[in-house]
């Protein structure tokens, strides 16, 4: 398998590509070309969070800004669109939309 895929394929076949990373494959996930994630079996996972210094892993919604580093602005302005249709389709909460 290749060790890369678009979101597309990644949602598609996330079954597979789970079962590859477990048994050590690296997968990048791209959106448009872009890369956006890896997918990573935890021994790799602990590997990097030993290697990597904790003040180094970004906490909460710090994560949100890293992941949003690579998209433009019309990306991110589907995306924040995305989430408020989202939220008006979840019944269990009012949603302000003008502020």
């Amino acid at each position: 398998m290749n060790n890369k895929v678009s979101t597309a394929q990644a949602k598609a076949g996330l079954s597979a590509l789970i079962t590859n990373a477990a048994n050590g494959q690296r997968v990048v996930i791209e959106r448009r070309g872009k890369p956006l994630a890896a997918l990573v079996g935890m021994e790799d996972l602990q590997l990097i969070k030993r290697e990597v210094p904790t003040a180094l892993h970004p906490q909460g919604a710090l994560v949100l800004i890293g992941a949003w580093g690579e998209l433009d602005d019309d990306e991110v302005d589907a995306l924040v669109n995305d989430i408020y249709a989202q939220r008006l389709e979840d019944t269990g909460r009012r949603v302000d939309l003008e502020g």
